[in-house]
């Protein structure tokens, strides 16, 4: 689970690391009341899960309580890469000397920890990256042992920060290593971390990613949850526990198995290089063993999403059977004719392995018009991607 900045902050304070004061708000009414309580001058910050908020406007300073009204009006509401701003987060601001970049993550693909800083932060920390390596330190953390103040100082020392600040970023550097094991984190993120001109040492940012398999050791992060911001499609998918992720396609995908998903993804994306740029519209892995129920609830999700234009069905079964599977398919377009919602998408099923003849032999006697068997993978994408395509 992404936190939005402020969730962040949040976090952050609860294990000391050092962050400005501030609050959100959801009108330009309370971004008034909270810029007066506030004092001084404050930044008025869109808070969406994305980047590039300063270069799409959603980053403003305000003088005056009236200012940050006014702002918080403008940038509540903005489309921010496709994410509606609900909230603005307000700060007091710090002049800043300098800007840092740090973060701890799991590295997946060493299968450890790692700590990322530079002292070249900012903005174009990606940019720096890419051009000047040399310029971003990566530490490997041992998960048995972690990251104490040797450690820490140790990572400070191959960033290269400078020997007036080294003792503070130390203790932000131990501290951000408490949250993120204490959070269960997978990352976090300061950019930019600052010195001030006298010399303090702040996280002005806060990017978080939370680990929801360990959510039973902490119900207090679902309060972390904006119900109101999450996709309603995966927000019903989530509630059938479905393994659903909304992407801007217009092929639905269903399959069993990550892996194979993962395959149809590909697959379908390069068919649909010959009709027109179709790409998938989603994710969804009906998981091992589905029942007939199980698939009826993930074709109810597919159908459900109005930039689908067609789906693929793509199962090879193992503990899952493609009986099941097609009995899901005739049962979700039967709910679904009940309800009075009218089924115009087309759907090519592929079934392989498990009870597939029988499976066949049920979708044949359903005799469904918008139900169309392939038998290959590849030919299931590419008549998919046609059919969308004609849409």
């Amino acid at each position: 689970m992404d936190l939005y900045e402020y969730q962040g902050r949040e976090l952050f304070a609860r294990h000391e690391v050092p962050v400005l004061g501030g609050g959100v708000a959801t009108t330009p009414e309370e971004a008034r009341a909270l810029a007066e309580k506030l004092g001084d001058r404050v930044v008025v910050k869109a808070q969406v899960k994305t980047g590039g908020r300063g270069k799409a406007g959603g980053v403003k300073l305000a003088d005056t309580p009236e200012e940050a009204e006014r702002h918080a009006r403008a940038i509540l509401g903005m489309d921010i890469k496709g994410h509606v701003v609900h909230k603005v987060m307000l700060t007091v601001t710090a002049d800043i000397a300098a800007e840092y970049y740090f973060s701890f993550l799991l590295d997946r693909a060493n299968r450890t920890f790692l700590a990322i800083a530079s002292v070249e932060g900012g903005m174009d920390i990606e940019q720096v990256a890419a051009k000047t390596p040399d310029k971003v330190a990566k530490v490997a953390i041992d998960a048995s042992v972690g990251v104490d103040e040797a450690k820490a100082r140790e990572i400070v020392e191959r960033a290269g920060f400078p020997a007036d600040v080294a003792d503070q970023v130390v203790d932000v550097v131990v501290k951000l290593w408490i949250a993120f094991v204490s959070e269960d984190a997978t990352l976090v993120e300061v950019n930019p971390l600052v010195r001030t001109p006298e010399g303090d040492v702040l996280a002005l940012d806060a990017k978080v990613t939370l680990d929801g398999n360990a959510d039973f050791r902490h119900p207090g992060h679902v309060d972390f949850l904006d119900i109101a911001a999450e996709d309603p499609l995966e927000r019903a998918a989530k509630e059938k526990d479905l393994n659903y992720v909304k992407l801007d396609g217009e092929v639905g995908i269903i399959g069993n198995g990550a892996g194979l998903v993962m395959s149809t993804l590909d697959v379908v994306a390069y068919a649909g290089e010959r009709h027109g740029d179709v790409k998938p519209a989603n994710f969804l892995d009906i998981g091992g063993g589905a029942s007939a129920e199980v698939m009826a609830n993930g074709l109810e999700i597919i159908l459900g999403d109005r930039s689908v234009k067609s789906v693929l069905v793509n199962v090879f079964g193992g503990i899952t059977a493609c009986d099941e599977v097609a009995r899901g398919i005739v049962q979700a377009l039967r709910l679904l004719s009940d309800k009075g919602e009218e089924v115009t998408k087309p759907l090519v099923v592929r079934l392989d392995g498990n009870n597939a003849e029988l499976g066949r032999q049920i979708l044949t006697q359903a005799n469904h018009p918008l139900v169309e068997q392939v038998d290959t993978m590849d030919g299931a994408a590419e008549r998919v991607a046609e059919l969308a395509a004609a849409k």
